[in-house]
């Protein structure tokens, strides 16, 4: 199947839609996985083709467990993209880093429970590098993305990923505190692993919506004020996707392309037909 997009676009709370895309059609992608959180929105953006994917879904109907992660990627495989930029609302774990800023996490921290985040088992066996979980090319772009936008960035810095769909307890905030963590979310996590196994780029635009429950004034901030931050924060992250898309290199010269050349533990020789067909798109060129 000739390449439908390029560059993916994942949409969360709040970014249900990526307007300025021209010539847009939606496309239902079917996946070995199930189906993915909605259809894909393809069309071109700054003059790249792009695909976009509203995460819980139009209207916001599924909760982060119920987010089915590896159809959302392996749709974005299929469709032919190469690298994802992921759109996430979060809550702040630092003083410094205020709603209404943006954050460039580069490492991920793990606190959810039981949620598919490998495409691998039933006969193929693959172990990937993730010490360092996020495209630089891409978190880059983002950057150059917050910079032409006027928006406030921060690169770097963990984001740990939660369960949900409760909201952190005052104990649990303090801990994520002492432990180094900076912002905190419910998603994230499983998109960034199975973008590495799928060998796709992907870089997280955190959204500072609020404090989490650790700051002294978060149970003064009123949910209307939570409302506006998230619906100024998609705003501008409208303004920075454009620009990151503008700054991406046509190009990739990164290592994510080939984040399974020595990951498949597997005898070729005993991988079944079977699994061999399933995962095609992933390990074709290796099996």
């Amino acid at each position: 199947m000739a390449a439908k997009a390029e560059i993916g676009i994942i949409g969360g709370s709040g970014l249900y839609e990526m307007p300025g895309i021209e010539r847009v059609r939606e496309v239902e992608v079917v996946t070995p996985f199930g189906k993915p959180s909605d259809a894909y929105g393809l069309g071109i953006l700054e003059g790249r083709k792009v695909a976009f994917l509203a995460r819980h879904g139009r209207g916001h109907v599924l909760l982060p467990s119920e987010i089915n992660f590896r159809a959302n990627i392996f749709g974005m495989k299929k469709l032919g993209v190469e690298r994802i930029i992921s759109v996430s609302a979060v809550g702040s774990l630092r003083e410094e880093l205020e709603p209404l800023d943006m954050v460039l996490p580069s490492q991920f921290f793990d606190r959810t429970q039981a949620r598919p985040s490998t495409f691998f088992g039933g006969g193929i066996v693959a172990h990937i590098s993730f010490s360092d979980p996020i495209c630089p090319v891409v978190q880059q772009a983002l950057a150059a993305g917050c910079a032409e936008a006027g928006v406030a960035c921060h690169v770097g810095g963990t984001y740990l990923c939660m369960e949900g769909p409760a909201f952190s307890t005052k104990a649990e905030s303090n801990v994520y505190r002492s432990w180094g963590m900076d912002v905190i979310g419910m998603t994230n996590l499983q998109e960034a692993k199975l973008a590495r196994e799928a060998e796709l780029c992907y870089a997280t635009l955190a959204m500072v919506t609020d404090y989490d429950c650790w700051h002294p004034q978060h149970d003064a901030v009123s949910v209307s004020t939570v409302i506006e931050y998230l619906n100024r924060n998609v705003r501008n992250a409208q303004a920075v996707i454009r620009g990151a898309i503008r700054a991406l290199p046509a190009e990739r010269t990164c290592k994510c392309s080939s984040a399974l050349a020595h990951a498949i533990l597997t005898d070729p020789r005993r991988v079944s037909v079977r699994a061999k067909k399933k995962l095609a798109l992933l390990v074709g060129k290796y099996l």
